[in-house]
C-alpha cells in the first residue's frame, strides 16, 4: 500500500486535501483560520442560515447535495454542563445540594 504523504508525484482531489488538512487541527493555517472564524460566528445571530458548508468533503460524506430542498443552518451551543431547572432560582435543602450550574449529565 501507499503511505499518505510519502511522496510529492502522488495525485490528491481538493476533497482529499482539505480532508487531510482537517485532520491537522493544530497545524498554523488551520489555528489561524478557526479563530478568525470563531470571531466571526460570535458576531452573528445565534442561529443563522448558511449558503454553503464550511466543510464540503464531510457534508458530502453525510448526505449534503447542493441542490433545492437541502439547507444548513449554523447554531451556537452553549459551553458547559447541565443547568438545573430551578422556579426563581430558589433551592430547598442542604447547602451541599444546592448547585445549579455545576450539574453533570446523568
Amino acid at each position: 500500500g501507499r503511505s499518505f504523504g510519502a511522496s510529492v508525484e502522488e495525485k490528491m482531489g481538493a476533497y482529499k486535501y482539505v480532508e487531510e488538512l482537517w485532520k491537522k487541527k493544530q497545524c498554523d493555517v488551520l489555528r489561524y483560520l478557526m479563530r478568525i472564524r470563531a470571531w466571526q460566528y460570535r458576531q452573528q445571530t445565534k442561529i443563522r442560515r448558511c449558503t454553503q458548508p464550511t466543510r464540503h468533503d464531510k457534508a458530502h460524506k453525510l448526505g449534503y447535495k447542493a441542490k433545492e430542498g437541502f439547507c444548513i443552518f449554523r447554531t451556537a451551543v452553549r459551553r458547559g454542563g447541565r443547568k438545573r431547572p430551578n422556579g426563581k432560582g430558589i433551592v430547598y435543602g442542604k447547602p451541599k445540594h444546592q448547585g445549579i450550574n455545576h450539574l453533570k449529565f446523568k
